[in-house]
């Protein structure tokens, strides 16, 4: 048998740095950085370097992702080393640099990350607690992650970044939370402040590289919401186009959210569908098409509300406003089924296996979707739900409006086209 013969060597070096520098890196990092002769990185860590490491110094340009096939490219043939923070493929550069050269092209000498440091300090197991970085992103997306009694660790964006996090815990009704930050992990000026709770916050803006210890604790009065569907209907701002409580969580379990994929969320109204679907993982996408600028922008109040500023909100009508979006894994029609070839284009556009759920409460919509049941099979129920209210000195029960629902997954039949 005839040995394989070893591949080119990686075109890239990724080096893991800590705030310890160049005195916390061991032999093999330290070699891969004197050796280079193309160092790529920021100011920060470029600064880190000794004058042994005699490379050409270049510093990532802003905005850092689209520049860095090109920047690669113009140095091709050259040993190339990027020192980076802690685990570069921990939210670090390590993702950017695989996705524009595939992962054999890439040769990653990781650091103990800020993460691991800072669960060593609390003395808490990383797998008890969650991760959620603000660096580059919204600190509303914070506001997913808060539960009674969970345990978070923030990778601040800089040093306002605390601050910031504290804001928000009170004004979601989390003020009586626990909160640490723990600056410099790793190196000579590591510290660690004083516990004390996002309501008494008062500490001024320290050094940027920093994480944040949360420890959730709800205050009294606050809305409680949940980790799965059918959040109260009190949590969203609306004005009545709201799918509420029950029904929601009825429609998101036919919807049946997984990691990583995108819904349609047709008729917005307040977004409650698409807010709960993005909530269900962190990965889930989701768009949302409204009509209404009014409540479009109500969709986006809540989306940043409720944890998931990334939600895409369209404004313009089904179904030309749907030509453009990227294919999705679910659609749900939440309004507008009457609006002529509505349905049939949020069908067309599922792959095999997609998902279509549409709701209705009026006989014109009903019949449209009895159609569609009759000639695409899935499953077509009615959603009945009745509240308990006073009736004098007694109580009874008040019918809400029933709502008629279309489930149904696409399968391909058997000539091979989407059934």
């Amino acid at each position: 048998m005839i040995p394989a013969r070893p591949g080119p060597p990686p075109a890239v070096t990724v080096v893991g740095i800590g705030a310890d520098g160049w005195e916390g890196l061991p032999g093999p990092s330290r070699t891969a950085l004197r050796d280079a002769e193309v160092l790529i990185a920021g100011a920060r860590q470029l600064d880190l370097l000794p004058p042994e490491c005699a490379g050409e110094r270049i510093t990532w340009p802003s905005p850092l992702r689209p520049a860095v096939p090109g920047l690669l490219a113009s140095h091709a043939g050259r040993r190339i080393a990027v020192p980076a923070s802690g685990d570069p493929m921990f939210y670090g550069i390590g993702r950017a640099l695989t996705e524009v050269l595939g992962p054999g092209a890439l040769r990653v000498l990781p650091h103990p990350s800020s993460v691991s440091y800072a669960a060593a300090r609390l003395g808490r197991p990383l797998e008890d607690v969650e991760i959620v970085s603000l660096v580059g992103r919204p600190a509303a997306r914070l506001a997913a992650a808060l539960h009674e009694g969970r345990h978070l660790l923030v990778l601040s964006a800089d040093a306002d970044t605390p601050g910031e996090i504290a804001a928000l815990l009170r004004d979601r009704g989390f003020g009586p939370s626990r909160m640490r930050v723990l600056e410099q992990l790793g190196g000579a000026r590591e510290r660690t402040t004083a516990e004390v709770t996002a309501d008494d916050w008062s500490h001024p803006p320290g050094d940027p590289l920093n994480i944040v210890a949360v420890e959730c604790r709800r205050a009294p009065d606050a809305l409680r919401l949940g980790a799965v569907p059918g959040l109260p209907d009190e949590a969203y701002e609306h004005d009545g186009q709201l799918t509420k409580r029950h029904v929601r969580a009825a429609t998101l379990g036919a919807l049946a959210p997984a990691p990583g994929e995108l819904l349609w969320d047709v008729g917005g109204g307040s977004g409650s569908i698409a807010v709960e679907w993005m909530r269900t993982h962190p990965s889930c996408r989701a768009v949302t098409v409204e009509r209404d600028p009014v409540r479009a922008g109500r969709i986006t109040r809540n989306a940043d509300r409720l944890g998931v500023p990334a939600l895409r909100v369209v404004t313009g009508a089904a179904p030309a406003a749907l030509a453009e979006l990227p294919p999705p894994d679910a659609v749900f029609v939440g309004g507008g089924l009457t609006a002529p070839g509505l349905l049939d284009a949020c069908w067309e556009a599922l792959p095999a296996g997609g998902r279509l759920v549409a709701n209705t409460v009026t006989l014109e919509s009903e019949a449209l979707l009895a159609d569609a049941y009759r000639r695409h099979g899935g499953e077509l129920v009615r959603l009945a739900v009745a509240h308990a209210v006073p009736v004098g000195g007694f109580t009874g029960w008040r019918q809400a409006m029933p709502v008629t629902q279309w489930a149904v997954q696409k399968t391909p039949d058997l000539s091979g086209a989407d059934r």
